[in-house]
């Protein structure tokens, strides 16, 4: 049904646009009073949890960055099956992003690539909204990722993170410093050593007793990788994203010339798998087991997460396939992991006799 309402109608829209209409959709879940029984529907049926953070998740998989900017849709996400929902990219400074259009699709690469420029409405007013999603009884795990105002020059970013983080650790379950997004100009230039390691160092300290990850870039060498994964295991975080969005564009089945005409931005979905797979088994082997990796990049079906879970995901994220697959998207993989499950314990059964 999704799929023929995608190819007739939304496929038609501004991605932007299509975005907005089902935000709107399911933001008004709670409101409406349908979002619980929704959620009986979409929720696990068996047992799939995880204990991380010192977090409990009804699943692996959770909802990335981008999707929710400023947190206004948590609880509707959560009813519709995701254990976790990583609201942002917030900001000290309030921001309207790039300039129109900044989002379009490839859809016969299963992607889209984005310039949207960390529009969102500052980290000050999302603090009471997301505090109000904290109160709620029955919600899913709740992260929140900040970044640099684009306002904000380099050599002033640790102290515009201080803010973000001043403001926003008291209402997150768990933290998230973004310094890989290709949209907002400088931010990847923080990835290197001498400049991270203050940074993620003094928003620790500003975070308390809240679980810190940072969120890392696909692009990085792999010996830059390495260097990163040691210094978060050094400085004591909690966990890696493992990865943000691509600047790449080898190996696409679209055309040249559309992908030429929507310019510059990081690329997500399908052709970003490989790659954030590599980055998840390359950090697994450097950091300690105890050490949360979240994956996203690429992620579309249970086979998906089952495959990032095997190769040490702690837990695992996605979004470019929420277009794409619709509404009941988290369901479906909730549905498919516990196939995957059984599966698994039959085979091992005939395996024993």
């Amino acid at each position: 049904m999704y799929r023929i309402l995608f190819s007739l109608v939304l496929s038609r829209l501004d991605p932007e646009r299509a975005h907005h209409l089902a935000f709107s959709v399911i933001r008004a879940l709670p409101v409406l009073g349908f979002g619980r029984l929704v959620h009986r529907f979409t929720r696990p049926r068996s047992d799939l949890s995880v204990q991380a953070l010192g977090l409990h998740f009804e699943t692996p998989f959770g909802l990335a960055a981008g999707f929710d900017k400023d947190g206004k849709a948590v609880v509707g996400l959560g009813q519709l099956g995701f254990g976790h929902v990583e609201v942002g990219t917030l900001t000290a400074h309030a921001q309207p992003g790039n300039e129109r259009p900044r989002l379009f699709r490839l859809v016969s690469d299963r992607a889209v690539i984005n310039r949207m420029g960390f529009n969102n409405g500052g980290s000050s007013a999302a603090r009471e909204r997301l505090s109000r999603v904290r109160a709620t009884r029955v919600r899913p795990v709740l992260g929140v990722n900040i970044g640099k105002s684009r306002v904000t020059a380099v050599a002033d970013a640790t102290e515009d993170y201080l803010s973000s983080a001043r403001a926003l650790a008291p209402v997150a379950d768990y933290l998230v410093v973004n310094v890989s997004s290709p949209n907002t100009p400088g931010l990847r230039g923080l990835q290197e050593l001498e400049l991270l390691a203050p940074l993620l160092a003094a928003v620790k300290e500003a975070s308390g007793s809240t679980p810190l990850l940072v969120k890392i870039a696909p692009d990085l060498l792999d010996e830059e990788l390495r260097k990163v994964a040691r210094l978060v295991v050094d400085l004591g975080l909690d966990g890696i994203i493992a990865t943000n969005t691509t600047v790449a564009r080898g190996g696409l089945r679209t055309p040249a010339p559309v992908v030429e005409a929507a310019g510059a931005g990081g690329l997500s979905g399908a052709p970003l798998a490989e790659r954030s797979l590599a980055v998840l088994r390359l950090i697994r082997a450097n950091v300690p087991d105890a050490l949360c990796v979240i994956s996203v990049g690429g992620v579309e079906t249970a086979e998906d997460v089952r495959a990032r879970l095997d190769a040490g995901a702690t837990l695992v994220q996605g979004y470019t396939a929420f277009l794409y697959r619709g509404p009941l998207w988290a369901m479906q993989v909730n549905r498919g992991l516990e196939r995957l499950a059984i599966a698994g314990r039959s085979a091992r059964g005939n395996q024993v006799r």
